[in-house]
């Protein structure tokens, strides 16, 4: 999943730079708005790019799911609220 992930990101961001340059190195010379209106698009690639790259799936270890040490867990899920210390 990861290397799948990383090739969609690299794709989109290897299109934004391909958008960018190819607005300012040959559409503006036939019009401007179109290489502006190409540019705004190229803007908001990145932050899509991010988000798909950092999603989390399936198969991912997330940031709460158990570490292994029962006494780690125990600490961290009573801070968490999830069990009650009695």
């Amino acid at each position: 999943m990861y290397a799948r992930r990383r090739h969609i990101y690299f794709a989109m961001m290897g299109t934004c730079l391909a958008l960018f340059v190819l607005a300012w190195g040959v559409v503006r010379l036939w019009s401007i708005p179109v290489a502006v209106g190409m540019c705004v698009v190229a803007m908001v690639i990145p932050p899509v790019a991010a988000m798909i790259a950092n999603r989390r799936g399936p198969d991912d270890r997330w940031w709460d799911d158990p570490s292994g040490d029962p006494t780690s867990d125990e600490w961290w899920d009573e801070l968490d609220g999830k069990k009650r210390h009695r």
